[in-house]
């Protein structure tokens, strides 16, 4: 941390991101790591196919306010990525080694950001114990059937049927290619030179580590689990209203921007904000998102 000059010329401390591993339950768990413990504790929850790189941009501006921990799931980014006979990839599972990880840093209640595969990690923890979770910072994470379109019929059958002539049916979308999608699918062209491609090389080349690719499709077989826990997670919503943020890309093209409105239905104290940009909506709109996000914490703690 160092000192530093707001636009009006008061002087703030400038946070740095720290980065670390630990050793959770036998698997190196890469993190980065902002703030002070303690502080109110920020949880951010990667997505498919990314890391905690997605959060580079906002954690020194959450960090002025809260102790920010953005770990890389087992399987993604820098922590290990052992094979699916080694390590059971279901959401639930590695919502448990994140729960492990938290333990280990002294993570009482936190808020939790939710994006892609990080929010069914993101909602097992919170439905296992809601008294921790302060509040919910949405991105992108669905928990409704509003947010899964048509793009999902391919999905929804092999869930129904999964076999090898239904799995020939699906995009292929473990690809470089198919990587690389997840951030400009769907995008004008006044978005897609706002991304940075070293985003997607990153993230292909840790998909690359053997058996990786196994285990990405074992994910995705598991999202069905999650969708079939939406009655619990309209539950959790209904018993417990948590706080919420809803920040999403108008041109997602994976998760459609009904969700949003899912949301407000289910809670009462929910604030959304839809900006012009797709999936990976940190990657164009981080500035803007840290603000709301830092605002968010501040005011309900």
């Amino acid at each position: 941390m160092r000192a530093g000059r707001d636009g009006g010329g008061a002087v703030r401390a400038v946070q740095k991101v720290r980065h670390r591993r630990a050793d959770v339950d036998g698997l190196e768990v890469f993190f980065r790591e902002a703030g002070h413990p303690g502080q109110p504790a920020v949880l951010l929850l990667h997505g498919f196919p990314s890391s905690s790189h997605s959060f580079r941009e906002v954690m020194p501006t959450l960090a002025d306010v809260a102790y920010v921990i953005a770990p890389d799931l087992p399987g993604f980014g820098m922590s290990s990525s052992p094979t699916v006979e080694e390590y059971d990839y279901t959401f639930e599972n590695l919502s448990r080694t994140i729960g492990s990880l938290l333990d280990q840093l002294g993570v009482g209640r936190f808020f939790v950001y939710l994006h892609d595969f990080g929010a069914p990690v993101g909602y097992h923890l919170a439905t296992r114990a809601p008294d921790r979770v302060r509040g919910l910072v949405v991105q992108s994470g669905n928990a409704h059937e509003d947010g899964l379109g048509g793009q999902w019929d391919g999905a929804r059958a092999y869930w129904a049927d999964p076999t090898d002539d239904r799995r020939a049916e699906l995009p292929d979308w473990l690809t470089f290619a198919g990587t690389r999608d997840q951030y400009v699918a769907g995008l004008p062209e006044r978005l897609r030179t706002l991304h940075a491609p070293e985003s997607w090389h990153l993230d292909w080349e840790r998909m690359g580590r053997p058996g990786n690719l196994d285990a990405q499709f074992a994910l995705f077989g598991d999202y069905a689990n999650h969708r079939a826990r939406f009655g619990e997670i309209a539950a959790y919503h209904r018993d417990h209203q948590p706080p919420a943020l809803v920040l999403w890309g108008r041109h997602d093209a994976y998760f459609d921007v009904d969700e949003v409105l899912a949301y407000h239905r289910a809670l009462d104290r929910m604030d959304a904000h839809i900006y012009d940009a797709g999936h990976f909506l940190l990657e164009t709109h981080a500035a803007e998102c840290a603000t709301l996000m830092r605002s968010f914490v501040l005011d309900n703690v």
